[in-house]
């Protein structure tokens, strides 16, 4: 159960979810469109904080059933519009101290 939710997240964060983001017409605004930066975003959502600091590094092979299932659960909510990918991204940068925006 959990390799099936560690492949589903991957392969959301790897295809599904920058191809979204690319896509022409869509109106998602996305502010992020890589695979690094979806693992990012899904992954410090799911620990509540940067994924480093609670999960072992490769974090895919170190994820926890409990996280695997966040993890797929999310790419899935954020796919169907479910989740504010902008909302998500500003929560990573905040908890990573990095800033969000400019404010000029």
């Amino acid at each position: 159960m959990r390799e099936e939710a560690v492949t589903i997240y991957l392969h959301y964060t790897k295809v599904v979810l920058p191809e979204l983001a690319q896509s022409e017409g869509e109106s998602r605004a996305w502010p992020i469109e890589n695979d690094h930066c979806f693992q990012r975003v899904v992954l410090d959502t799911v620990c509540q904080k940067a994924w480093y600091e609670v999960i072992p590094s490769p974090a895919y092979k170190n994820l926890s059933l409990t996280q695997a299932l966040a993890a797929k659960t999310l790419c899935e909510r954020i796919a169907g519009n479910l989740e504010c990918v902008n909302t998500l991204n500003n929560k990573s940068k905040a908890w990573r101290k990095k800033q969000a925006s400019f404010a000029f």
